[in-house]
């Protein structure tokens, strides 16, 4: 396939990696052209704008930060749906609101083209060794077109449904119940701390046994290590997804009562400085709270 790769963050590489390695006609644009050296050097091709990108491709892959910068590089004069061939399709792999999906789709069916939405669960390493978790929504026959360059990123290729939306909610769902297993973790460490556990020997215990899964293996190794302050998943984005998640449950009449406590930790955090940090770091904010320190 011949595919166009926007946004070349510590996902994004590992993303456009993956599909060289499996054979892929890739472009790769960024606002910061040093990062596609790499994948330059692996045969990539520059473009000068999204649109420019979009030009002539089968398939088009956005992972960028937030609803702001998946607008900017979508719509516009030289954004990518004015390159997009009417037959092409836009895959949207960030975690942005339901909203903004829902008007992509809009914007898209004025086109002619295609909009599905691909979000990813997995961190930068997963992201590197094509072992990314891929979570689709959109009609059928659109996912089955692009489905070799979703399978060349990750190790399992789930579909939701046929509105983009739904995976956007699921990719949401999703980090907010990491949040809650890193505030779970950060509490849990605090207490057997204060109580004179030795932390990592909790997490060995909790990990050994009946909470095995790679997302407490993962975290709790991050909390116990001090591994947080080498962000992965920025605090900020983290805070983002909380934001994104409460106006999704709001629109639903859904109440999460454990999103408004996490998200206090992650405004806690950033007033506290942590925003270069990863977004476990919100446990080492309950640490704190039980009056330990260094």
């Amino acid at each position: 396939m011949k595919i166009g790769l926007i946004g070349l963050g510590s996902m994004g590489v590992g993303i456009g990696h993956n599909l060289i390695v499996a054979g892929h006609t890739l472009t790769v644009y960024n606002r910061s052209k040093d990062k596609a050296d790499g994948l330059l050097a692996e045969g990539a091709a520059w473009a000068a704008t999204p649109r420019a990108l979009a030009q002539g491709q089968d398939a088009v892959i956005t992972m960028v930060a937030d609803d702001h910068a998946l607008q900017a590089v979508t719509l516009g004069e030289d954004g990518l749906l004015a390159g997009l061939a009417q037959n092409a399709v836009h895959i949207s792999m960030s975690t942005v609101s339901q909203a903004l999906v829902e008007s992509l789709v809009a914007a898209h069916a004025r086109h002619g083209s295609a909009l599905i939405s691909a979000p990813v669960f997995g961190r930068p390493d997963a992201a590197a060794a094509g072992k990314l978790f891929v979570v689709a929504a959109g009609q059928p026959e659109h996912i089955a077109r692009v489905r070799p360059a979703l399978e060349a990123v990750g190790q399992k290729l789930f579909e939701v449904g046929e509105q983009p939306q739904q995976a956007a909610v699921v990719k949401l769902i999703g980090n907010f119940l990491i949040s809650c297993v890193i505030e779970g973790l950060g509490e849990g460490a605090a207490l057997a701390e204060k109580a004179g556990v030795d932390p990592e020997k909790l997490m060995e215990v909790l990990t050994g046994t009946i909470f095995g899964a790679p997302v407490y293996q993962i975290y709790g190794k991050l909390i116990t290590s001090g591994g947080y302050k080498n962000p992965g998943f920025a605090l900020p984005l983290g805070a983002k997804d909380n934001r994104l998640v409460l106006q999704a449950a709001e629109a639903h009449h859904v109440p999460l009562p454990f999103a408004s406590v996490v998200r206090d930790r992650f405004v806690r955090g950033m007033a506290q400085g942590l925003d270069g940090a990863d977004w476990s770091a919100i446990a080492s904010l309950a640490r704190e709270d039980a009056g330990l320190k260094g």
